[in-house]
């Protein structure tokens, strides 16, 4: 009954046939996000299962609705304290739980939204806005991890300070915007001819710092070459 409610509202289900199987789907890598929990079920009990669920730091957040037919307050808190979201007692009106779910939904939308815009701020802190590369503090910090490493383990590694010749000619010639599509493309083949493992960012205007790890002056040499390969190149 509780599925063909689901499915009419438009919801995709997943459903479980015991507890389980039920914290095994919400281990997985597409768990979903909105979870409806019957308290007694064979194998792990819901409050297990939403414990269970909690200690899973690393995954995406599971809003956990927990349905049962006890309704003494301390059955309500124990549900919560086990890491249930919200808790309705059975028999359940169908609207009233619809409406529990958009709340659910709601509560997941914001969390989304913080998300998004705890990434936004964290790329603009360490990433340069124009081109997508590293900053100045990022490249900056890789290369104080790489001196630590090298003092440690006595490992080697390169530095590579690129300049774009005659860039000033670009902007007085063409306009800033010109110039921007320089720095960009520049960028791009910059990134295209270095390690995924490597740091390369924008150190100020039209300068660049590549960050090479376990890279020694043969090495450091021929990675700057390549890069001025791909740059001079049509």
């Amino acid at each position: 009954m509780l599925e063909a409610f689901l499915v009419k509202w438009g919801y995709q289900v997943v459903a479980a046939a015991d507890g389980l199987e039920a914290l095994k789907i919400l281990e997985g890598a597409d768990a979903p996000s909105l979870a409806v929990l019957d308290w007694m079920m064979r194998g792990l009990e819901g409050p297990q299962v939403c414990q269970r669920v909690r200690e899973l730091s690393d995954q995406p957040y599971v809003y956990i609705l927990l349905l049962t037919a006890r309704s003494q307050r301390a059955d309500l808190l124990s549900g919560l304290r086990s890491g249930a979201d919200d808790y309705l007692t059975k028999p359940f009106d169908a609207q009233e739980l619809r409406t529990r779910l958009h709340v659910g939904q709601r509560i997941l939308d914001l969390q989304n939204s913080l998300i998004a815009a705890r990434e936004e701020l964290r790329f603009r802190a360490t990433y340069d806005m124009l081109t997508g590369l590293a900053n100045r503090g990022v490249v900056l910090d890789a290369i104080a991890r790489e001196h630590s490493r090298h003092l440690r383990e006595k490992s080697s590694f390169g530095i590579i300070l690129m300049d774009l010749d005659h860039f000033k000619n670009v902007n007085d010639t063409h306009g800033h915007l010109a110039g921007d599509a320089v720095l960009k493309e520049a960028s791009r083949r910059m990134k295209s001819c270095v390690r995924p493992y490597d740091t390369v960012g924008r150190y100020g205007g039209e300068e660049f710092l590549v960050v090479a790890p376990s890279c020694d002056r043969a090495g450091t040499a021929a990675v700057a070459e390549r890069i001025r390969k791909s740059i001079s190149a049509p």
